[in-house]
């Protein structure tokens, strides 16, 4: 603002000043003064702006408003301040002659309008990066906190449920075969031990998911024996890949769920890969009354991997077969 009065000043001097008039007159007190004019006029704008902040702060459908209104104001402001600095300069400081007094008059109000209009832009621009940055940070803060609230509420749907399947195996182990009861307890142990360890765990490697697995048929073969077979075709690269936890288990368990498992209609699970996709495939054998499926365990485990990846998790039921191709994710 020192340099913007001493610049004024300087433009007044190219203007106005021939040279005849204020042959003796103090130029330098001339500068103190158009440099004061111009510090005055623009603190005095800073405080109308922090109190239109108060009064009518910065929003989205309210912002051509505030414009107006902090462009109308300012202008007003400056020109008083402008208009009465001349007159008292001229009445008490160096009387300026009638045929120059409204020239110089014009000319001072004029530039100072119009520095005044170029810093309030600049002012309003600067005000509105710093609301569209904030805003995107609070965008960006709400989305991670809102991910992160949807993730956490889709791994909490996958506990309750899978402890009631389990709870209502082992309320009718414990009346059919009391030793059984007891290895079912020790793995079911085992297994919740798994989900606790990992409930704020994003990814987990499939080799992880592979020793949890192991633990979690233990339990199967207790409820089925026999009647339930799995066969696993995954390598050692394979197994360091990444998925969400349980979701191998998930679908496991909707294979259960929705199909006869007996010595008749035994139940053939298998694991592998196909394109760089964790294949979970068994044979359709529908139970007899079979509801149809709502797919809660497919979605829970689509808007999963939507947190991780845009690749698409691909189910083929060919009748015979009802597959589920889930991506197979690598950290970056």
């Amino acid at each position: 603002m020192i340099l913007i009065g001493a610049l004024i000043f300087v433009l007044l001097e190219i203007m106005l000043d021939d040279g005849k008039y204020y042959p003796t007159r103090n130029r330098f007190l001339d500068l103190m003064l158009s440099i004061s004019i111009t510090l005055f006029v623009w603190e005095g704008n800073l405080i109308l702006d922090s109190k239109l902040n108060i009064f009518s702060p910065w929003q989205h459908k309210k912002a051509i408003r505030r414009i107006f209104l902090q462009l109308l104001l300012s202008s007003f402001y400056t020109f008083i301040v402008i208009y009465f600095s001349m007159v008292i300069f001229s009445q008490f400081i160096c009387e300026i002659p009638e045929d120059r007094k409204i020239v110089l008059m014009k000319s001072a109000i004029i530039i100072g309008l119009l520095v005044t209009f170029i810093i309030i832009s600049i002012e309003i621009g600067i005000q509105f990066f710093k609301k569209w940055k904030q805003s995107l940070i609070e965008l960006e803060k709400y989305k991670t906190e809102s991910t992160q609230a949807q993730l956490q509420n889709l791994k909490n749907q996958l506990n309750p449920h899978f402890l009631f399947n389990n709870l209502s195996v082992l309320s009718s182990l414990v009346y059919q075969n009391q030793d059984k009861a007891v290895d079912f307890i020790n793995q079911l142990s085992k297994v919740y031990r798994y989900i606790l360890d990992n409930r704020n765990t994003e990814l987990i490697t499939i080799s992880d998911e592979m020793k949890f697995l192991e633990s979690y048929f233990f339990l199967l073969k207790i409820r089925f024996g026999e009647n339930i077979q799995i066969t696993i075709e995954l390598n050692e690269n394979e197994l360091q890949k990444m998925i969400p936890p349980l979701s191998i288990q998930t679908l496991v368990e909707n294979a259960i769920k929705h199909n006869e498992i007996s010595s008749s209609f035994p139940l053939f699970i298998k694991i592998s890969t196909l394109h760089n996709n964790l294949v979970i495939c068994n044979n359709i054998q529908l139970r007899i009354q079979y509801d149809k499926s709502s797919k809660t365990g497919l979605k829970n485990i689509q808007k999963r991997y939507h947190f991780f990846t845009d690749r698409e998790i691909f189910i083929l039921n060919d009748e015979q077969n009802f597959c589920v191709h889930i991506p197979m994710l690598t950290l970056r």
